[in-house]
Formats: C-alpha cells, sequence, structure tokens
C-alpha cells in the first residue's frame, strides 16, 4: 500500500511541473521596480532627475530554505534579493532586500541593512520625505 501511495504521489507531483516562481523571474521584476522607485526618490531628495535607466539595477536572488531541498530555488515564500545599483555621481551601490513572494507572483520587497532602512529620509535642506525604497511591492507574471 505504501507503493501505491508513494508512485500515485510522484505521478501527481511530476504531472504538476515547476513552480513559475523562479529567481530569474524575481529578478526581472524586481529590477525594473527599484529603478523606478529611485527615479522618483531622488528628485524628492532634492538631487538632480535621472532616469530608471540610468541607475542600472540588477538583481540576484535566492530562495530562503534548506539547501538540497527539491524547492530551494523556485516557489512561493521567502526570498533574499541583493540589487546592485549606480546612485547619482555614478556611484555603486548594493541594497538586500527581504522578499515574501505570494503564489499569483506578487512580492514585498523590505529593505535590510543601514542605507536605506528608515522609513522616512531627511533631505540636506532637512525636510522629510517618504523613502520609496524601503518596503515596495511589484508583481510579474507566473504563466
Amino acid at each position: 500500500m505504501r507503493r501505491l501511495i508513494a508512485a500515485a504521489a510522484t505521478i501527481v507531483l511530476t504531472g504538476c511541473g515547476g513552480s513559475p516562481i523562479t529567481a530569474e523571474r524575481i529578478e526581472r521584476a524586481i529590477a525594473p521596480t527599484f529603478a523606478n522607485l529611485v527615479h522618483l526618490q531622488v528628485p524628492a531628495m532634492g538631487l538632480p532627475a535621472m532616469p530608471p535607466a540610468e541607475f542600472a539595477a540588477t538583481a540576484s536572488c535566492r530562495k530562503v530554505g534548506a539547501p538540497g531541498a527539491a524547492s530551494a530555488h523556485s516557489g512561493s515564500g521567502d526570498w533574499i534579493c541583493t540589487i546592485q545599483w549606480r546612485g547619482p555621481g555614478q556611484r555603486p551601490l548594493r541594497d538586500v532586500y527581504d522578499l515574501f513572494v505570494a503564489t499569483d507572483g506578487c512580492f514585498t520587497a523590505t529593505i535590510e541593512g543601514e542605507s536605506l532602512a528608515k522609513p522616512v529620509l531627511t533631505t540636506k535642506d532637512g525636510r522629510d520625505v517618504r523613502n520609496l525604497l524601503y518596503v515596495f511591492e511589484g508583481c510579474f507574471d507566473t504563466t
């Protein structure tokens, strides 16, 4: 009976295929979302505006979980993404985000670390502005 159940489970799992939630899809979604938010954040900080492409944002993501597990490289749940980008003056920057990715391909990204880790930032002239890069959301196509 156990063999029959195991064989049935194998057939069902094989027929389901892999998860449409992969590191590559998350990376392709989070990098431009981040760049678009930086594009909005920079002028709010009193700095000269830059188009999103000039930030040259790239992402590298990995699933949080047990190494070697079948779902270690895909699926919904907790992920970590490192975003490398160029700030004003083309200064290289790096930020790490904790992501929760839902089964529908929508995610919530929360900054880790110190560079952007405040919900409110203070401009050079003393104004407080909302930090659009502290926590943000996005989605990608899972079909």
